[in-house]
């Protein structure tokens, strides 16, 4: 590469975009165009599908959406004089929808650079909407009056050649387009990327940058979008510049600015480091709260706090989307957002608590004062509204009317099982009938462990309509919420740190716990691993587990048991779950990761297999 590249004329652009959410995503894109016009920058990168957003799903087979991009990629134009940009919007060619990148020069259209190789794995079904583009392919097309060069084309800028990778294009290695740009010459190669967060992602997605640059000698561009955009994919906002095997440009993840620009010339960036999973956990629900509050124009959380680690993790988590919000806009900037501005009154983080988050402890007679005291203290540590409650006489009502149809009493000894969900499941018309009133999303607090063997009672302690922490396993709660007490500062977490986790649905005599009921967390995290995220059968993750240490081979055995028998008797439970937050790339959210029968022959072979096994 002996070209000489004008660092500090180019800048990357992140953007918080939401489907066809025209004003936002045009205001947004345009405020990020005059910024870079009135700095001097002359080439502005964009992430995937920056125009409609990227989580369009079926709305991009509707022709409406198509013509509506042109219409406003037309009233964008004028905003690019002087800049060298892309914009990204779904187009349709010959009857077909492509993913594209409308490259734009001074106002002009110039090229249009298509995704190749589309994602369609995990959260992704990118081939359900569009059609890839055939590699080496170019033709001459017409875009609002202009002919263009559609396809692999190396586009000029100054006397530089800049190629296309868009998002998924990069992943693939024998197929990458990189290869061939590389060969043809590229100065510049871009990523307009519309790439989810999951743990450990980042450091596969900046080795990918770093190494490509090094492998087609040349600058490599980076930009991916920001955000949670339409309820459950979250997007990092991470914007990434390499030249020749060396990393010269990063930028904080996660911010709540409804755009981002990263000149590559910038002193002050280069700054977000390898973070822990504890760390980015926070950050990524914290601005999934903040961008699923405002663009449901709710007004704030409702909380069923138990006292248990669920529900804690939950009010933790809104604590820090108002403290990271108001670090990052300021308290008047974060109001204004939410559209709180004329209502909350107090400059800190807690009088803001106090206004947007209700807590709600529901008891019954077999709840004890541990859990109780421990509700109180963190809602109070946390600045939120306390309320409390019995549902023993709802609970009492109900009994009397089936056992007046059943001509018994329930007891303890025959009805298990029903008694329990009675009482989570009264629970939840008060708590919604809260929520209703107040305006306020009434918040799940099922986790993906939970979610795995059915631990839940559903339209009880599933109530809610959006769950924040059923994206990462009991496990991982358990332990974050202990890094949240030694390292963040949440003293107010002790008193639920020093309880066993317990629905304390039984009489406390029977000294319930949840390990008891199911198995220990750590054994079902591990289970759930090889059976679902590695897909293995029975034998071969009892097999896995002997390997790594877990136990006795009878006990082993109950448990994986235990395990696909449960799995496969609540896959109904999983298909009525509220919407969750991606955040690892092992998920049980049939809508989005992981498909499974809600009838099936409930792994009856398999689990035989399993039982012929000597102890």
């Amino acid at each position: 590469m002996g070209k000489s590249i004008p660092y500090d004329k180019i800048a990357l652009a992140t953007v918080n975009q939401c489907p066809f959410d025209w004003e936002n995503n045009v205001s947004n894109i345009t405020q990020a165009l005059e910024e870079a016009s009135g700095t001097g920058i002359e080439m502005l990168v964009f992430p995937e599908l920056a125009l409609t957003g990227y989580s369009c799903e079926d709305t991009f087979l509707s022709d409406w959406l198509t013509e509506n991009s042109l219409i406003y990629l037309e009233k964008l134009l004028p905003f690019t004089k002087g800049l060298w940009t892309n914009i990204g919007i779904p187009l349709k060619l010959n009857n077909k929808l492509h993913n594209c990148s409308i490259i734009i020069d001074n106002q002009k259209i110039i090229g249009v650079a298509v995704k190749q190789i589309l994602a369609n794995d995990g959260v992704y079904y990118e081939q359900r909407w569009f059609k890839p583009w055939p590699g080496k392919i170019k033709e001459e097309v017409e875009i609002l009056g202009q002919k263009i060069t559609i396809g692999e084309v190396l586009f000029p800028f100054r006397d530089l050649h800049v190629g296309f990778e868009i998002c998924e294009d990069a992943w693939h290695e024998k197929e990458r387009p990189g290869k061939r740009y590389a060969v043809s010459g590229a100065d510049i190669i871009i990523n307009p990327s519309a790439s989810h967060f999951s743990f450990g992602k980042a450091f596969f997605r900046r080795d990918l940058v770093i190494n490509s640059s090094r492998e087609f000698d040349c600058l490599y561009l980076y930009s991916n979008l920001l955000g949670n955009d339409s309820g459950r994919l979250i997007f990092d906002g991470e914007m990434l510049a390499a030249e020749k095997g060396e990393l010269i440009q990063s930028n904080r993840f996660f911010s709540f600015q409804p755009y981002n620009l990263l000149p590559l010339s910038s002193k002050d960036e280069l700054i977000e480091k390898d973070l822990s999973d504890f760390e980015f956990f926070p950050r990524a629900v914290s601005l999934a709260l903040f961008d699923y509050m405002r663009r449901s124009k709710t007004r704030g959380f409702v909380l069923s706090l138990s006292g248990g680690a669920d529900s804690a993790c939950c009010a933790v988590c809104v604590h820090q989307m108002v403290k990271c919000g108001i670090d990052d806009l300021g308290k008047e900037g974060f109001l204004k957002a939410l559209g709180l501005k004329d209502r909350i009154k107090g400059e800190s983080v807690e009088a803001i608590m106090e206004k947007i988050l209700v807590t709600v402890y529901q008891s019954t007679r077999n709840s004890s004062k541990q859990t109780r005291d421990a509700a109180f203290e963190l809602s109070n540590s946390l600045g939120a509204r306390f309320l409390e409650w019995s549902v023993d006489d709802t609970v009492n009502d109900y009994l009397r009317i089936v056992e007046g149809q059943i001509g018994r009493d329930l007891n303890w000894k025959e009805d298990d099982l029903a008694l329990q969900n009675i009482q989570a499941r009264v629970r939840a018309p008060g708590v919604w009938l809260l929520a209703n009133q107040m305006g306020y999303l009434l918040l799940s607090t099922s986790n993906r462990s939970e979610l795995d063997v059915g631990y839940a009672t559903m339209d009880g302690d599933t109530a809610g309509s959006l769950a924040p922490i059923a994206g990462v396993s009991k496990h991982f709660v358990l332990s974050w919420l202990k890094y949240a007490h030694e390292n963040m500062g949440y003293s107010g977490l002790k008193k639920n740190l020093d309880l066993s986790p317990t629905a304390e649905l039984r009489p406390q005599e029977f000294d319930q716990t949840d390990e008891e009921d199911l198995m220990p967390y750590r054994v079902l995290n591990h289970i759930e691993k090889f059976a679902i995220g590695l897909r293995m059968k029975p034998v071969r993750v009892l097999q896995e587990m002997e390997k790594a240490g877990f136990g006795d081979r009878k006990n082993l055995k109950a448990w994986v048991r235990k395990f696909f028998l449960l799995w496969s008797q609540n896959q109904w439970k999983r298909e009525r779950t509220a919407p969750s937050f991606h955040l690892d790339d092992l998920s049980v959210d049939p809508k989005t990761w992981c498909r499974f029968p809600i009838l099936s022959g409930g792994f009856e072979n398999e689990l035989l297999e399993l039982e012929q096994l000597e102890e």
